[in-house]
């Protein structure tokens, strides 16, 4: 009998012996067991069954695209949706109408589940994309979506999955504006599961006879928050200690009953602003881990002066989930600050000059990467995935680092920039050319440049350079209200000049690295 490769096997097969055992607590005193985990997402998963919906021509299965709060609830959802076969579709909180409107006929959902407060904006969306059901999810067990599959039966026979079965679709911008669906298979996100199971310890942990406490304060409509730290916590049959969203004050008060904590540079520069936040508080901890964005090494340091922890930088993506990771076996001080470490076992790192040939150790080049977390490309874009991969195999990740170099042993990959011209800003991903295009449609800009600029608090800000028209200029703080309405607050720009002219080479391209140098202390970091 051949295996059934659906992730929810596994995450049902590493499930507590005792059902009854704790899975998520909520700061408000709510208490979820495994059970309670297991037959709740049964529920859902029947209600998803019985809706009939058939996989595509090509064999792509239905797709379920949700745009919820962070809730147990939501939770369930995920694993109800992996459990009946659908491939599951994230998307952030914050995007507006016209991202939603995207996506929604992008992906050509067969369900939609919304905020019950957004029902009538996005509805109408959804059911003009052609969605056969619209249902809806708050943040606190309301919404229409669990009325709905209240009459099913808690029990349900996980759906047959393959390996290279499709699990969920992240869309991640692209430079060109459009917005791209990564393909993340079942095998993708088990393998990785797995890995980081072993590599930061879990399994250690659990072997000695321990339990751990997962403090989850991110978001789960992305990589981070979703397929690293909740999979992570489930496959080690761990509680998780589940905030809604970051705040400072109630991480610090959770801490002394936790042992791993995963965040964004954003959360760690905000808990060293906490006078509470000491060794004390930090002592029953056994990982900090940081990504989604470059850690500063000040912030490295002054965390390890404050606390006795030394925090666990790694690298990832929405097309490829884990790759590398500083160690977590060993002395501390084999976490080396600005560097993201090591290739995780079964990763292949390489780092290339433009012809396709190896760097030298310490030579800057472009990362590509290989192995069973790799995604198989993007949601109908054949060509598109095709100019990502090498003629061998390998994904460009469009990033520019090195191995080894001053300081550093060979194996570490420091990143050194992004050739894709990213801005992570507290841990999410913005695309220039997306923003770009929704400023050069207002009234009175000519044209306009995105960069981003050193931030004490997001690592980097979004800002945005506008040549104005001559006889009706825009105001910077209109620009920044227009696009309020428009796009996520994260894209929004913080910061907004209005000049004559951009700086430009002999080719006539915006020198946008000029511009980031003139501004670059505009957030107070020199």
């Amino acid at each position: 009998m051949t295996k059934n490769r659906n992730l929810y096997a596994l995450i049902e097969g590493r499930m507590p012996r005792d059902p009854a055992a704790v899975c998520i607590e909520t700061p408000d005193g709510l208490v979820y067991s495994y059970r309670d985990l297991h037959y709740g997402s049964a529920r859902i998963a029947g209600w998803l069954a019985s809706l009939g919906l058939a996989a595509d021509a090509d064999g792509a299965p239905p797709r379920i695209a949700v745009q919820v709060e962070k809730s147990p609830e939501a939770v369930m959802l995920y694993l109800a949706a992996l459990r009946a076969g659908f491939a599951y579709v994230p998307l952030n909180t914050a995007y507006q109408s016209a991202e939603i409107e995207y996506f929604l006929n992008d992906v050509k959902p067969g369900v939609f589940v919304c905020t019950p407060q957004r029902l009538p904006q996005l509805a109408p969306l959804a059911q003009k994309a052609g969605c056969t059901r619209v249902v809806t999810l708050g943040e606190r067990r309301d919404g229409s979506l669990l009325e709905a599959a209240a009459p099913f039966a808690d029990r349900f026979a996980t759906v047959p999955r393959a390996a290279a079965d499709l699990a969920a679709i992240l869309y991640t911008s692209g430079t060109t504006g459009r917005s791209k669906g990564a393909m993340l298979s079942h095998g993708n996100l088990s393998s990785n599961a797995l890995v980081l199971d072993e590599f930061w310890g879990f399994r250690e942990e659990r072997d000695a006879g321990g339990r751990d406490v997962l403090l989850h304060a991110l978001p789960i409509f992305h990589v981070h928050g979703l397929f690293v730290a909740l999979h992570a916590a489930l496959l080690a049959g761990a509680s998780i200690v589940f905030h809604p969203k970051f705040d400072p004050r109630q991480v610090v008060a959770a801490l002394p009953r936790s042992t791993v904590f995963m965040g964004v540079p954003t959360f760690y520069t905000r808990l060293l602003a906490e006078r509470q936040f000491d060794r004390r508080a930090c002592s029953h901890m056994r990982l900090f881990v940081s990504g989604s964005a470059p850690l500063l090494a000040e912030t490295f340091e002054a965390f390890r002066r404050r606390t006795g922890h030394t925090i666990l930088e790694r690298y990832g993506m929405s097309e490829t989930v884990m790759l590398v990771s500083n160690p977590y076996f060993g002395a501390p001080r084999e976490r080396i600050a600005a560097t993201v470490g090591v290739p995780l076992p079964g990763v292949g790192v390489r780092v290339v000059r433009d012809d396709g040939s190896a760097c030298d150790v310490g030579e800057i080049g472009k990362v590509e990467v290989r192995g069973p977390n790799v995604f198989s490309g993007y949601w109908r874009m054949p060509e598109k995935t095709a100019e990502e991969f090498t003629a061998d195999g390998w994904f460009r990740t469009g990033d520019v680092g090195c191995f080894g170099g001053e300081g550093r042993p060979d194996s570490y990959l420091t990143l050194v920039g992004r050739s894709k011209d990213l801005i992570i800003s507290g841990g999410y991903n913005v695309y220039p050319k997306e923003i770009e295009g929704y400023i050069d449609a207002l009234p009175g800009v000519v044209e306009s440049a995105v960069i981003g600029l050193p931030h004490p608090d997001f690592g980097e800000a979004v800002a945005a350079v506008v040549v104005g028209s001559r006889d009706a200029p825009p105001v910077p703080e209109a620009i920044v209200e227009k696009l309020r309405g428009q796009i996520a607050n994260f894209k929004v720009p913080k910061r907004v000049w209005v000049v004559d002219e951009l700086p430009r080479n002999a080719m006539g391209k915006v020198q946008k690295n000029l511009l980031r140098e003139r501004y670059a202390a505009a957030f107070g970091v020199a």
